[in-house]
């Protein structure tokens, strides 16, 4: 599948480009680009020395000419990181480390010469030499990633080359702020961080109100465990999420943006730092934009870790300095938000979207995707598949072909389920793997895109543990404020734990599906509303197990149950179901 982005402009110099993702990075990935960076300088010096030399001695002189190292974000593939790519020619070697590098810069940069055993070999002993050509890629519909893993997300200068921050300059003098938010509302653009409310919509609302001052607030307090495709988007292309809100600055009629972003994403924080400084000293923010009378200015406020902060009436108090805790709703932030002010949050992956509409057109971005859920969505892909990693395809993909063509299939047992969402989305069985992802078929389900946390689990996965699991996090990142959450996920998760260790009875049964109703209608904001749907959807599709349970067994022998009665554990303890998760 096609990308959004035009493919980089070969300008006669070979680009080797380490990924400087989290993930590589803390495989060692930016020792491996220094000592590229060192080797193709040092065979450089040689070639300009040589320059105008035609000695025979000089013609057995290693040397290396037109050749560049950068770094880049996060290319997705983190199972086969530190990752390194080749430009124009686009071949990708993976797991590279330092003793790769004479190799990369002399048979591959110097000669033209593929290093075959640093390119992926697939399970079925397949070699992909190019970064495309991989089955992990082909499979996917990059529009919101596709300057990951390509460009410099410290440099400015790579951003404008892929055509940065063209649609902010269309947007403020070739368009009206009405004319963005209904392009926005004419593409389909649904909020990428959970229930998929229409953006243009939203922004609609916010332009509507009568205020001496607006805010736009980017979402980037991403508390779900194993997800990570906000962080890699700021990490990796800082400067579309500054694109992206300073469109909806101009839509909207707010002159301040704040990025929310959790303190636990320190190269993140970094990388939207430096690019806000570039933007403002390049004059994309700050004053009287191209001229037109708009000020636009962001600012970045840190997260303290809660979970809850995730949600926007927490948000906002969280950014006001206080405890982060929901309020009922209406008032709704675009009406009564930061500081008493219309306020318009969106997630990051929400944002990243709009200059691509801008640039393109709504009938363009429409026409990607399902028609009820229009464009692509990324997904962080964890658990029993070949290839976990950093994922975007567009929307009404199949679960079996995001798990079974992109992910490259389940590792070890046969496919059992799918936890989609986040811990609080839901669990679906082998019957929904050719259910199209849209927000609305999966709200159908009982599930939900959520954030777009993507756990694939085997036959040996305890469905009952998983939702203990799910609901141990929810519970303890509760705010406490409202007592249904506060006080029923507790007794939920005391009624799992009595599942697991096999001292429940059908009472208790009857007694998890009324909490979870009651928890999920009485809850105040939405961590309480969905902290059940794990429970509600294992207990829809998977009920067999928990009456397993009732009669003292755990057919997958993996919850504490199951190891008292002969599990693996030596502890005795409870095995973890979601360790790759955390």
């Amino acid at each position: 599948m096609s990308n959004a982005a035009d493919p980089p402009a070969d300008d006669g110099r070979t680009r080797v480009i380490t990924c400087a993702g989290t993930g590589c990075v803390s495989s060692g990935s930016l020792d491996v680009h220094d000592a590229l960076a060192d080797r193709i300088a040092e065979l450089e010096d040689v070639d300009v020395a040589l320059q105008g030399s035609e000695t025979e001695a000089d013609a057995d002189v290693p040397t290396v000419g037109g050749a560049d190292a950068h770094v880049s974000g996060c290319h997705g593939f983190c199972e086969e990181g530190p990752l390194v790519r080749i430009e124009p020619e686009g071949i990708l070697y993976t797991g590279v480390t330092t003793d790769d590098v004479d190799d990369i810069v002399e048979r591959t940069v110097r000669d033209g010469e593929v290093v075959e055993d640093l390119c992926y070999h697939s399970p079925d002993n397949g070699i992909y030499t190019r970064e495309e050509d991989i089955p992990f890629y082909r499979g996917q519909r990059r529009i919101v990633l596709s300057n990951c893993g390509r460009i410099d997300p410290e440099s400015i200068e790579d951003y404008e080359d892929e055509n940065g921050y063209e649609a902010l300059e269309r947007a403020v003098t070739q368009m009206d702020p009405d004319e963005v938010w209904r392009a926005v509302k004419e593409a389909g653009l649904r909020g990428r961080g959970g229930a998929g409310f229409p953006t243009g919509l939203k922004w609609e609302f916010a332009a509507g109100q009568d205020a001496d001052e607006k805010y736009v607030v980017a979402n980037c307090d991403e508390g779900d465990p194993g997800a990570f495709m906000d962080r890699s988007l700021v990490e990796g292309d800082p400067h579309r999420l500054v694109e992206g809100m300073a469109i909806a600055g101009y839509a909207t009629g707010a002159s301040t943006g704040i990025v929310f972003i959790r303190a636990e994403y320190p190269l993140a924080v970094e990388r939207i730092k430096k690019a806000i400084e570039d933007a403002q000293e390049a004059g994309y923010l700050g004053e009287d934009l191209f001229g037109q009378g708009f000020d636009f200015d962001l600012e970045v406020k840190k997260g303290a870790g809660a979970f809850v902060s995730g949600e926007e009436t927490a948000l906002i108090k969280s950014i006001e300095g206080k405890r982060g805790m929901p309020d009922p709703r209406p008032p709704y932030p675009v009406e009564s938000g930061l500081w008493g002010q219309p306020t318009t949050i969106n997630n990051v992956e929400t944002l990243g979207n709009v200059p691509e509409i801008i640039r393109h057109g709504a009938d363009w971005f429409a026409g990607v995707g399902a028609e009820d859920s229009p464009g692509t969505k990324t997904f962080a892909v964890t658990g029993d598949v070949q290839n976990t990693g950093l994922i975007e395809v567009p929307m009404g993909i199949t679960l079996r072909e995001a798990i079974y063509d992109v992910a490259g299939g389940v590792v070890g047992d046969e496919f059992k389920a799918v936890q989609i969402g986040g811990p609080s989305g839901g669990c679906l069985a082998e019957q929904h793997l050719d259910m199209p992802m849209t927000f609305d078929s999966l709200q159908e389900a009982g599930a939900m895109i959520g954030s777009g946390g993507l756990v694939v689990m085997d036959e040996s996965t305890c469905m009952v543990e998983v939702a203990r699991y799910f609901l141990s996090f929810t519970q303890e990142e509760s705010c406490g404020k409202c007592p249904p959450c506060r006080i029923g996920t507790k007794r939920m998760l005391e009624i799992l734990e009595k599942f697991t260790a096999g001292e429940a009875t059908a009472d208790d049964l009857e007694r998890l599906e009324e909490l979870s109703e009651y928890v999920a209608d009485s809850s105040l904001c939405g961590l309480g509303k969905t902290a059940p749907t794990p429970v509600d959807t294992t207990l829809r599709y998977f009920r067999d197990e928990y009456e397993a349970h009732l009669e003292g067994e755990c057919p997958a022998g993996e919850c504490a149950l199951g190891e008292s009665a002969g599990g693996s554990s030596e502890t005795g303890e409870a095995s973890e179901p979601m360790e790759g998760v955390q």
